[in-house]
């Protein structure tokens, strides 16, 4: 439900605007000010949509304290309630959204909420559509940041048949042409149709190391390494059998031991 704000001088006026908005269901009430001082401390504790305003009151102007509120970050609409009508081209100066005369007429006033009503909710779709678009670039930031989701299986396809490899159940893998050899703890040897290094950016982080441009080992898996020749080193695992290792990758093996 919009909440209005009378700010006014007078306490007739004051008096007769909350019963006019009394017969009105869609609006209620924040707060009741004499003067802008008042009004000041009455937003603070319920920021209002809409401020009935006079214009003549002491201390501080109408229009002034209007182009104040104008200068908000998030203005509330302004509707001046007046005697006087010789101020109607400054009320509008100040982004002032209606200007009705005293004694005010009830049908005039709820026209005037009505068209204030009306604002509110294209300002609060605009809100809704900005936000909701604020959250789509965050998530699409935070996705392209991410990069591609962390691989939790394989799913390796051969004759008539899917099997979904657990990554924890890897112990190496080894690029075979256009396929990949994945190797399982329990000594089987799956061939599964992609790259290694499309496999490589998927992987959890620190649970594999490259040792060969072909090579992606565990490195609990790795028991030791030998230089075979100027250049050319081996690395033996846990099973028994041997990797190449590059030179290029040779000092992160070496780190392990």
């Amino acid at each position: 439900m919009p909440t209005v704000l009378i700010v006014d001088d007078e306490a007739l006026a004051r008096s007769n605007l909350q019963l006019a908005l009394a017969e009105l269901a869609h609006w209620q009430v924040s707060g009741v000010a004499a003067s802008a001082a008042e009004a000041r401390v009455l937003m603070v504790q319920s920021p209002p949509d809409l401020v009935l305003l006079d214009i003549q009151m002491p201390r501080q102007h109408g229009l002034s304290f209007a182009a104040e509120l104008a200068a908000m970050a998030q203005p509330p609409l302004v509707v001046f309630v007046t005697a006087h009508d010789e101020h109607a081209l400054a009320a509008f100066e100040v982004h002032a959204l209606d200007y009705l005369l005293k004694p005010v007429d009830d049908e005039r006033l709820a026209h005037a909420l009505a068209h204030a009503e009306g604002l509110l909710k294209q300002r609060q779709q605009a809100l809704q559509a900005e936000g909701l678009s604020a959250f789509v670039r965050e998530r699409a930031a935070e996705a392209q940041h991410a990069g591609p989701p962390e691989l939790k299986q394989v799913v390796v396809r051969s004759v008539g048949a899917l099997e979904r490899v657990a990554v924890e159940d890897l112990t190496r893998l080894c690029a075979a042409g256009n396929y990949v050899e994945l190797c399982l703890r329990d000594g089987r040897r799956l061939l599964h149709r992609a790259t290694l290094s499309a496999l490589e950016t998927r992987l959890p982080a620190g649970e594999f190391l490259r040792v060969h441009r072909s090579v992606l080992v565990r490195p609990g898996q790795i028991t030791g390494v030998s230089v075979e020749g100027d250049g050319v080193y081996s690395a033996q695992l846990l099973d028994g059998s041997s990797l190449p290792v590059s030179e290029r990758h040779i000092a992160q093996v070496r780190a392990l031991f």
